[in-house]
């Protein structure tokens, strides 16, 4: 539980890659025509890519639910420990004393013991699927976010493919002049902390027509 972001570091290999071919959209002929010009004319695509390692960097989204699940992470390791500690103290007191009882109170102090090993053992077991459950949640809002946002963009840009790229990609060289990350990031953390959509309805002309 002390590593819980590492799952998270991961997760842009998916969620970053998005593929939007506008041509394979519909099977109208003027589409069919164009994609067969694009081919026989020796065009290419309009290509981008984003690093992954950048945008978990530096995408606040991520950020701050980083810190959210470190942070419970850490109050529920802390609240285990103090368990596994009193039990630790009951079980030393056991067996500090355990010669002045007799066998049927022995027996019963030590079932007792065990019961509750058992249940503190159930109790960690809990804590570590409810910060899975955690993550992949996170995992979910953090793919749709990105998924999301790059449609929007590489309509509106006429990108063909957005693709990720990191280490150990199977990317072996990609020229910067397709890097989008510092793009896309800021759109990103535009876009969660609101501001887009303020500056959408700045840019709204008022309503001239409305009746006196």
């Amino acid at each position: 539980m002390k590593n819980l972001s590492l799952i998270l570091n991961g997760i842009l290999a998916v969620a970053v890659i998005y593929l939007y071919v506008l041509h394979f959209s519909g099977d109208s002929p003027a589409q069919t025509e164009e994609t067969a010009g694009t081919t026989a004319t020796g065009a290419m695509p309009k290509i981008a890519y984003v690093n992954s390692d950048t945008l978990l960097e530096n995408y606040d989204f991520f950020k701050d639910k980083r810190a959210e699940l470190e942070e419970k992470a850490q109050k529920l390791q802390a609240d285990y420990e103090n368990r596994a500690k009193g039990l630790q103290g009951e079980i030393t007191a056991f067996q500090r004393n355990a010669g002045t009882m007799t066998m049927n109170q022995a027996r019963a102090l030590e079932e007792d013991l065990m019961k509750k090993q058992q249940n503190l053992m159930q109790y960690q077991q809990n804590l570590s699927n409810q910060l899975m459950q955690d993550e992949a949640k996170v995992q979910e809002e953090l793919y749709d976010k990105v998924a999301d946002y790059l449609e929007e963009y590489g309509t509106d840009q006429n990108f063909k493919v957005v693709l990720t790229y990191t280490k150990n990609s199977g990317v072996l060289y990609a020229d910067d002049s397709l890097d989008i990350t510092k793009t896309v990031v800021e759109g990103l953390n535009k876009r969660y902390k609101g501001l887009d959509a303020a500056e959408n309805t700045a840019e709204t002309p008022a309503d001239t027509t409305a009746a006196n």
